[in-house]
């Protein structure tokens, strides 16, 4: 298999440090082989700062794998990055942007299995001019200019203890209900299924969809989305051979029973799905990009601007998110997944 491609993510955070404490423990973590798109100098200043003993080398993708067993491979972006820990910079949010960029063109090249990206600063893109809400939209964005093809792509946070898709993403709560439809619900259902079953290796996936309201409206008491928007999808997703329950009250839905029953939940909008997945596997969830022609994943953690450059940063979650591309790209991988 090739090698996955590692993002830089944003330079002043803990992205590039987890990549350098990965590589330098590599062989008791035992992980896939990946590169770095970013800056060879850089990474090796901040080794430096770090006392880590990681050799770095310049690669093109195809030198990575022979190059992974004594040094870390880079493939340049030939953009000087000098952002110092925890102080972003003018450099910052281009080199994040051409990093991902780059792994992209790498994975739809074949020269990549998948992409893994380290965390970004948000506010730090959008002032660059970013005009994408995050790496989910920006991934279907660079898919349509470089093949044409429109795809949508689906954000799942998975673990082994639970695994849920925010149906609506990054969006200001008093804008999910203008989002939000049947038709929504029904388009990320079909992916999540799919994907479960080509993905994952669940031969029939269960979906269980969250209400949006509390008690899932009460019958219509407590407001009527759940009744005129979300039921409509449920039943519409069971028509197509889904498997597919809801609208079920989110208050009850995560307790260690309920999650026995169903492989994934959706829920209606960002911090309904987050936030049980963060109090369950804060240190080892992981991002996961469905519907798209290519494996991406992410480490569920931010920047970390308070720790960069400190080496106390916990490589767990990205850890988790290298094994986890490439169990999903690899053609012969294991099946099942773990349920959550």
């Amino acid at each position: 298999m090739q090698p996955l491609a590692l993002t830089l993510g944003e330079p002043a955070g803990i992205g590039p440090d987890l990549a350098l404490a990965i590589w330098h423990q590599r062989a008791k973590l035992d992980i896939p082989q990946f590169y770095v798109v970013g800056d060879p100098k850089f990474l090796a200043r901040r080794a430096a700062r770090l006392g880590l003993q990681v050799p770095v080398v310049a690669v093109t993708p195809q030198e990575a794998t022979a190059a992974f067993p004594s040094a870390l491979p880079v493939v340049a972006l030939g953009i000087h990055v000098s952002t110092g820990p925890g102080r972003p910079d003018e450099a910052s949010a281009p080199a994040a942007i051409a990093s991902i960029r780059r792994a992209v063109a790498d994975v739809l090249a074949g020269s990549a299995a998948a992409i893994v990206t380290n965390p970004v600063a948000k506010n730090i893109l959008y002032n660059s001019g970013f005009a994408e809400p995050g790496h989910t939209e920006f991934l279907a964005v660079l898919l349509r200019e470089a093949t044409g093809k429109t795809q949508k792509p689906v954000m799942m946070l998975w673990s082994p203890e639970l695994a849920v898709v925010p149906v609506t993403i990054h969006l200001p709560l008093r804008e999910v209900l203008g989002q939000l439809s049947t038709n929504l619900i029904v388009e990320t259902g079909r992916i999540v299924a799919r994907d479960l079953a080509g993905r994952f290796r669940i031969a029939r996936p269960r979906l269980v969809v969250a209400g949006l309201n509390p008690h899932a409206g009460e019958n219509g008491t407590l407001g009527e989305e759940d009744r005129a928007i979300v039921a409509p999808a449920v039943s519409q997703l069971a028509a197509e051979g889904i498997h597919a329950r809801g609208p079920l009250p989110a208050d009850s839905l995560f307790h260690e029973r309920a999650r026995a029953t169903y492989d994934a939940a959706l829920c209606m909008y960002h911090d309904q799905a987050l936030i049980p997945i963060k109090t369950l596997a804060f240190d080892h969830a992981v991002n996961v990009t469905l519907g798209l022609p290519f494996v991406r994943t992410s480490p569920d953690h931010g920047t970390a601007f308070d720790i960069a450059g400190t080496g106390t940063a916990d490589p767990t979650s990205l850890v988790a998110a290298l094994r986890l591309a490439a169990r999903l790209a690899a053609a012969d991988g294991p099946s099942p997944l773990p349920r959550p």
